[in-house]
């Protein structure tokens, strides 16, 4: 957990032991200076949750017309909406991983490079004089030969490949049965293999002349050799599609859902929308530092560049409030009897205090949410700090 989360009341740091008994007036510059390191303390102590100041309070004694004074440092009450937010440190990698295990007789002879990524139809790796290994996207791995007449899902498969490559005629295939290798089929797989550069198709696939993976693939790391028997472990990789993943406290778990929208701090400090798409609901750790898996889908992928297992922050937002009455959080003072106050200025350098009750903190904008006797367009004293 980062520490940045606004639920709760800030933990008010009192000085403790302390007896002070003020005689007199102390000078304005004086007290001014007491009142910034008490709100400092506030400013500090907003990450963790809610505000609060320590030590020196200014009492209802500073009110009152001061016209020779310097008018003081305001912040302008304002109505608008505010959000409570919580920074989770993550990190930024590529989704799914897989092995591409060859089966196929031949010598390697072309291999991809790591972070190059292979998409539908394209060579995955070549054998012997240039013989491309295809990549077609489906579940069912490459486990047979394949030729007119076989029939089965992973044809179907294949079938649904070559449709959507633009060699064959979806209506055609589906006459003669989305799940039977058919002469369409053995045409289009022809035409698939003269563009990849097969001198001689024969139409027909052999055990290991395609390779059957969900989707496009990014090589991660190259294990097969150029001059080595093409089977066995030729290469893993993963999708080509980023993940944002999570460690998440499992105290959180009640704060974030699918769906959720959230915003990613990359490591270059810009930020870029992305939405959760699963809760993990399996906890590892130990119980007092449990956590499970979330996982954020980045709205805008290219702003990610070839980022892989780079640390990024997730901004979550726990909750929010619309059209409410806001203030700087360093406006807030704590008020010996209890509770805050803010200190609103009038005409004339007029000063008087005005209770107020605090709701959500803003942590990333430095605002809080106020109840009490104020107006928009007031403004509120912030110590220079």
């Amino acid at each position: 957990m980062s520490g940045t989360a606004s639920r709760g009341q800030h933990e008010i740091n009192q000085r403790a032991g302390r007896d002070e008994t003020i005689s007199a007036p102390q000078p304005r510059d004086t007290r001014r200076r007491r009142v910034a390191a008490a709100v400092a303390v506030v400013v500090l102590g907003a990450g963790a949750g809610t505000a609060a100041a320590a030590g020196a309070f200014r009492s209802n004694s500073s009110s009152g017309a001061n016209p020779g004074a310097r008018p003081p440092q305001t912040y302008t009450v304002k109505r608008q909406d505010i959000s409570a937010t919580t920074s989770e440190n993550a990190t930024l990698g590529y989704a799914g991983s897989y092995k591409v295990t060859g089966q196929g007789s031949g010598t390697l002879t072309w291999l991809p490079s790591a972070g190059q990524v292979i998409r539908q139809g394209q060579a995955l790796y070549r054998v012997d004089n240039g013989t491309p290994v295809v990549l077609l996207y489906g579940r069912i791995p490459d486990w047979r030969a394949m030729s007119e007449g076989t029939t089965g899902k992973d044809v179907t498969q294949l079938n649904h490949d070559l449709v959507n490559l633009g060699y064959a005629n979806s209506s055609d295939i589906s006459a003669l049965g989305w799940d039977y290798y058919s002469w369409e089929t053995q045409y289009a797989v022809e035409k698939m293999e003269e563009d990849l550069g097969v001198p001689s198709p024969p139409g027909s696939l052999s055990l290991g002349s395609v390779v059957f993976k969900p989707g496009a693939l990014r090589v991660s790391q190259v294990t097969g050799s150029l001059g080595n028997p093409a089977s066995g472990p030729i290469l893993s990789a993963t999708s080509d599609q980023h993940v944002v993943t999570i460690n998440l406290s499992t105290s959180m778990e009640s704060e974030v859902k699918a769906g959720d929208s959230v915003s990613v701090t990359l490591p270059d400090g810009s930020a870029t929308p992305g939405v959760i798409t699963s809760v993990g609901t399996v906890a590892s750790g130990s119980s007092s530092s449990a956590t499970i898996p979330v996982y954020v889908k980045l709205s805008h992928p290219s702003q990610a560049g070839s980022l892989d297992q780079a640390p990024v922050t997730v901004n979550i937002t726990t909750s929010t409030a619309s059209n409410v009455l806001v203030v700087q959080v360093g406006a807030l003072l704590a008020q010996p009897s209890g509770g805050y106050a803010v200190e609103v200025v009038g005409p004339d350098n007029t000063r008087h205090l005005v209770p107020v009750t605090v709701g959500l903190f803003d942590d990333a904008a430095g605002l809080v949410q106020v109840t009490g006797n104020l107006t928009p367009g007031e403004h509120v004293v912030v110590p220079n700090i």
